[in-house]
Parts: C-alpha cells; sequence; structure tokens
C-alpha cells in the first residue's frame, strides 16, 4: 500500500511537471491536510482571492496528495509547484538563517505584539527574501500559526521529566539542539510516521500546535499535552522565483494582493483556536491531561534559550548574527507598538 501510494504521487508529480494543467492554473501546495488546517485555510482564502481578481485557477494540494514536505519545496524549485507553504524547520538545510525561528522563547506569547512583528518585520519582509531567492524561491510572506505545545505518554513539570524521553523534532539541526537542552533525546522523523512511532513506543513526544493535534488525533497516541510557551509555529509561504517573475505586473499585484488578504484572513481565523482545539481534545478523550505551566515553571525552560541561541550563532555565523539582531529589534518594535 505504502509503495502504491508513493508509485501514485510520483505519477501526479510526472503529470504536473508535463503541464498536465493550463498555464492560467497554478498550483499549491500545503504541508498540513486537514481543510480546517491553517495552511488549508490560508490556501484556499488565498485562491479565491486570486480566482475572484483574475482569469487564473487555483489548484490546493493538501499534505499527502504530492509527497511529504522535502517533495513538495524540490517540486516547488522545479517550477512543478508555483506556491508551497513549508515551516522554515524544513528549509533549514537549505537556508540554515530560518532555524532563527527555533530559538526557543524568542517570540512573544502576547498574540497583537506576534502579528505586528510578522507582518512588520524588516528581516521577514526584507532580508529573508534575498535568502530565499538564492535557493530558487519567492519569499511572499511568513505567518503564525500558534502556540506549540508537547504531547508525551508523562506529565511535564521539568527539564528532567523529559530525561531519556525520546522527542520527535522535525530534521531541524536547532530543534534536535533546543530539545537536548530541554533535557530530552530528540528524534528527527518524517511526519508521516510520527502517529506509528507514538503508537508503537518508538518515540515518546512530539510538538504542534493546538489545531494540529486536533486533527492529526495525535491525543489518541498520548497522554498528556504540555505548554511551556516556548514557540509558536510558523509558515513560510512561496513561489517558484521564476514563475513570479516572470509575471506581468498585474499578476504578480494579484498575487501580492491575495497573501494580504489571506494574512489578514487567517490572523483572524486563529483567534482562539487554540483554546477551542485544547477544548475539542478534553471533550474527545476526557482522561487527557493538559497542562498550562505557569511562568515560575517555565523559567527553567527559559534558561536554555541562551545555549540554543549560542547554537544557531555557530551554525549561521555573520549572517545568523544579522537575522537575530534585526529580529530582536523588530520584535522590540512590535511590543511597544502593540504595549499602548
Amino acid at each position: 500500500m505504502h509503495i502504491l501510494r508513493m508509485t501514485t504521487r510520483a505519477t501526479i508529480a510526472l503529470g504536473l511537471a508535463a503541464g498536465a494543467a493550463s498555464a492560467d492554473t497554478w498550483r499549491y501546495a500545503t504541508e498540513e491536510a486537514a481543510e480546517t488546517d491553517v495552511q488549508n485555510v490560508f490556501a484556499n482564502k488565498f485562491k479565491e482571492e486570486v480566482e475572484a481578481n483574475s482569469d487564473h485557477t487555483i489548484e490546493v494540494y493538501p499534505f499527502g496528495a504530492l509527497g511529504e514536505s522535502e517533495a513538495l519545496l524540490e517540486q516547488a524549485q522545479a517550477g512543478i509547484l508555483q506556491f508551497v507553504d513549508q515551516s522554515p524547520g524544513f528549509t533549514g538545510s537549505l537556508i540554515p538563517e530560518a532555524q532563527v525561528f527555533f530559538v526557543p522563547y524568542l517570540l512573544p506569547q502576547d498574540n497583537e505584539a506576534l502579528v505586528e512583528f510578522f507582518r512588520n518585520s524588516v528581516a521577514i519582509n526584507e532580508m529573508f527574501p534575498e535568502l530565499y531567492a538564492e535557493q530558487g524561491l519567492e519569499l511572499l510572506t511568513m505567518f503564525p500559526e500558534g502556540e506549540v505545545c508537547m504531547t508525551t505518554q508523562e506529565p511535564v513539570r521539568t527539564p528532567e521529566d523529559l530525561n531519556e524521553v525520546k522527542f520527535r523534532v522535525m530534521t531541524n539541526p536547532l530543534l534536535v539542539e533546543s530539545y537536548q537542552a530541554f533535557g530530552a533525546t530528540p528524534t528527527p522523523l518524517p511526519w508521516g510516521e510520527v502517529y506509528g512511532a507514538l503508537q508503537t513506543g518508538i518515540i515518546q513526544g512530539q510538538e504542534n500546535p493546538g489545531f494540529f493535534l486536533e486533527s492529526t488525533k495525535m491525543y489518541e497516541v498520548t497522554d498528556v499535552i504540555t505548554c511551556i510557551g516556548h514557540n509558536n509555529f510558523t509558515t513560510a509561504v512561496m513561489a517558484n522565483k521564476d514563475f513570479y517573475d516572470g509575471l506581468s505586473e498585474e499578476d504578480q499585484q494579484v498575487v501580492d494582493n491575495a497573501i494580504a488578504a489571506a494574512f489578514d484572513y487567517i490572523v483572524e481565523y486563529q483567534a482562539g483556536l487554540q483554546e477551542e482545539s485544547l477544548q475539542n481534545i478534553q471533550e474527545a478523550k476526557p482522561d487527557m491531561q493538559v497542562n498550562v505551566l505557569s511562568e515560575e515553571e517555565r523559567q527553567p525552560f527559559m534558561e536554555t534559550a541562551g545555549q540554543v541561541e549560542d547554537a544557531f550563532i555557530d551554525m549561521t555565523g555573520e549572517s545568523g548574527q544579522r537575522i537575530l539582531d534585526q529580529m530582536k529589534q523588530d520584535l522590540e518594535a512590535a511590543q511597544s507598538a502593540t504595549s499602548g
């Protein structure tokens, strides 16, 4: 069955590469599967805006239709896909500086400041596009998807509680560093293997935003959700650069306007989504523990941020330092703009 699925995906990709769709059809792939997942809501709003304001059609391919994250990125670079959503975690090998989003406690927990940062950050809007362009990608926007929480078999109150816990992480060196600092044994795994690995005990933990824990039913194979406020899942929306550069000014404006409209829409869509998702999980599994650590309980986790930040600089050098410094300035500006 696995071979059949992969063969089907390969056939679809080859068909797309051969130009199975017309030039007026643009293809957009996400790394989430459910229609209500944040990336798909964003993609469908983008589709709605483009189709309402041009003669182009958008085909949205949810996660799994054309492969997993690495395959989707390769297809976007090759021009098989015109648009793709992907966490900077999966682009870390191509763009090491993008790993900065995995420095724990860097992003603000206040939602208003968080949105202000993503909307107006110089690092995101001016510095990162140059790095993505070097990889044949046009960075259109980045947006937050929700606070990341851990799911484990046993309660987590301190870093010591993660000792010897095999914790699934994306194939991202800085995320590995972060969970080592937390005390866990980070275990990189493709997303498609995570549910089964939790079910069989190969791993004992993983992290994701609440809506994703709900839609993927991760709560079925874990017993505790712990929110320590360490991160917010970030997504980058990219276009194939040759495709984007080849558009008319009018079509580029259609794309840019649709991205802006989808950004505003997804911010509104996420209001209260985390709390609602965690509540739905508890209703589906009443014995599920959901623990939100206090500021005092979070302190030992927060103290690891410095060593992860140092590891980021070691990995990325002067370029990473410039990105991190600019992000800190942008975060300070966002917090100042929203504190009144």
